[in-house]
């Protein structure tokens, strides 16, 4: 991973008074940043919701009851990752430091996934370097998928509005099978490299075996319906998820409105941190309390991205605040309904497959 400098512009003073403005807010509300009864409601209620439906599919007696708890336990967990594991990953989901660091692995570790790896991915590369190609493990050099205007234009990439829908349900797929085995052995394609301590790789292959055996092998062993039947559900699930995940999370970074910086032959970029972070992020529907309940805040990525050291039980209540002082420091914040967003994240893959170099569009600031 290349490490970047940073040049302070308007964005410091922005993201200066931005924080003195939040910290006045919970000062004066005598509040944490962190969860708070909502969030404590909130966990109980998705990991309960995981254990329940699990207990109704590894019991179901029909074949219709069975595929359908086992893509609601599905959803519950993606739901619980939204909500639960990506505030823990950041230390916001409660108070104490063990009990984040607990509900991060756990969720994270019983979903076949390692914590350590993917919030290492997360919080030193993409938070740090958005959407910068070489620095941001989310921007890569994939031959399918074009991404940036520094990648090389091949002439597959002239449909890639095409079939990146369909590439996209093989996304927790290939997170579970390919990207994380592949980091062991330093092959993958990812732009950052991990050096993964022992006991993290013994946990890595331990869960994904662990959850290779309940969601695939002892519901073969206790119920009826057949091997075709448990693994035509396992699948069905994976794609589920991952047009969900994908469709939540793609159009934040993934638009004909969003930059990709280059940053000079020094490693420095002319510009400051919380500019990248503003110039690379959409929030869709920012102030709907049913998005930010269902997805944990992640339809207000740029807020977070910014300060990820809060909550998402508090963004829609610090919202008006992030606009005020961007609006005052004249920094252009992009909120707007998510099918606009997604309009944008299709025209941004056929541009980037139809065109060398893509300008992207200027979004003019609309309050929420």
């Amino acid at each position: 991973m290349n490490k970047l400098k940073f040049t302070k512009d308007e964005g410091s003073e922005f993201y200066k008074e931005l924080n003195e403005k939040i910290e006045q807010y919970f000062t004066a509300e005598g509040i944490q940043k962190t969860g708070n009864k909502t969030m404590i409601f909130k966990i109980i209620l998705y990991f309960s919701l995981d254990i329940l439906f699990y207990g109704l599919m590894i019991t179901s007696t029909t074949t219709i009851g069975f595929y359908s708890f086992y893509l609601l336990m599905g959803l519950s967990v993606l739901l619980t990752a939204f909500n639960i594991s990506h505030d823990a990953a950041h230390g916001v989901a409660v108070k104490s430091k063990f009990w984040n660091k607990l509900l991060f692995s756990l969720s994270f570790n019983l979903q076949g996934n390692n914590a350590y790896v993917w919030g290492k991915n997360h919080n030193e590369s993409h938070h740090l370097y958005t959407n910068i190609e070489g620095s941001d493990i989310d921007v890569l050099n994939n031959p399918v998928l074009r991404m940036t205007s520094t990648q090389t234009l091949k002439k597959i990439h002239k449909y890639q509005y095409l079939y990146a829908p369909i590439l996209s349900l093989l996304y927790s797929i290939n997170w579970f099978f390919i990207r994380e085995l592949l980091m062991l052995f330093r092959k993958s394609s990812r732009t950052i490299s991990i050096n993964i301590p022992s006991i993290e790789i013994v946990k890595l292959i331990f869960f994904k075996l662990i959850y290779i055996g309940y969601m695939l092998v002892l519901p073969m062993y206790l119920l009826s319906f057949g091997v075709g039947t448990v693994i035509l559900a396992f699948f069905l699930n994976h794609f589920m998820v991952s047009i969900i995940f994908t469709s939540v999370l793609g159009v934040s970074h993934l638009s004909d409105f969003v930059h990709h910086p280059i940053p000079d032959k020094d490693g420095k970029l002319q510009m400051s941190w919380p500019k990248l972070q503003m110039i690379t992020s959409v929030d869709y529907n920012a102030d709907s309390v049913f998005l930010n309940w269902t997805l944990g805040g992640f339809n207000a990525h740029a807020l977070h991205h910014l300060l990820p050291n809060i909550s998402h039980v508090h963004y829609l209540k610090i919202l008006p605040i992030f606009i005020e002082t961007a609006e005052k420091h004249n920094i252009n914040y992009m909120n707007m309904p998510y099918k606009e967003a997604l309009s944008s994240y299709y025209r941004f893959l056929y541009k980037m497959g139809n065109q060398q170099h893509m300008q992207p569009l200027i979004y003019e600031s609309k309050a929420s």
